[in-house]
């Protein structure tokens, strides 16, 4: 078995693929070197294919930007992958835009990278490999939805206590505490 098959076995994603189907896949992957502070790929711009990280790790960001366009701030980290884990799997479902930015954040990051037509021919030439390969990435996808949808709750319920505990002075120039301004 090679170093990219060993990798690959750990995505979840290619779980089930037979070794054959492993090697298909293998053979057309990309391995790459990346260092601390490089970009992958940037949010709103074309996908192209998956990513699988062999060792390192990579954050994946959203630029407030894009919700608000008059917010000024820095990229916010909605997650950090590690060795195993794969990321840019949308871009297999559709060929729109990249819905996050993806920076590595750690030295000696080694990634495979795999292209969203060559993946696309190989399920299409062998449909046992797409069928268990789609159901994987819709079981993956879902459970990324359901962790973001956690963290979006998370970060609103904090959003929620932090605007109640916080003091609102009112129109009238009395406080929210109750307290009387009389002399």
């Amino acid at each position: 078995m090679t170093p990219v098959v060993t990798t690959l076995k750990q995505a979840d994603i290619f779980d089930g693929l037979t070794p054959t189907q492993m090697e298909l896949i293998s053979s057309i992957c990309t391995e790459k070197q990346y260092n601390s502070g490089d970009t992958l790929f940037k949010e709103n711009t074309p996908g192209d294919g998956l990513y699988v990280i062999i060792n390192g790790s990579v954050e994946i960001q959203v630029d407030p930007s894009f919700v608000a366009g008059h917010f000024v701030g820095d990229p916010y980290t909605i997650a950090t992958l590690r060795r195993g884990q794969s990321f840019g799997e949308i871009s297999l479902v559709d060929e729109g835009f990249r819905s996050a930015s993806a920076r590595v954040v750690q030295y000696d990051t080694r990634l495979i990278h795999i292209p969203r037509e060559s993946l696309m021919l190989l399920c299409d030439t062998y449909p046992a490999l797409g069928y268990r390969l789609m159901r994987n990435l819709a079981a993956d996808l879902a459970m990324k939805i359901r962790s973001t949808d956690l963290k979006v709750r998370d970060h609103l319920y904090w959003t929620q206590i932090k605007n109640k505990s916080s003091k609102v002075d009112r129109p009238n120039g009395e406080s929210d505490n109750n307290e009387s301004t009389d002399a």
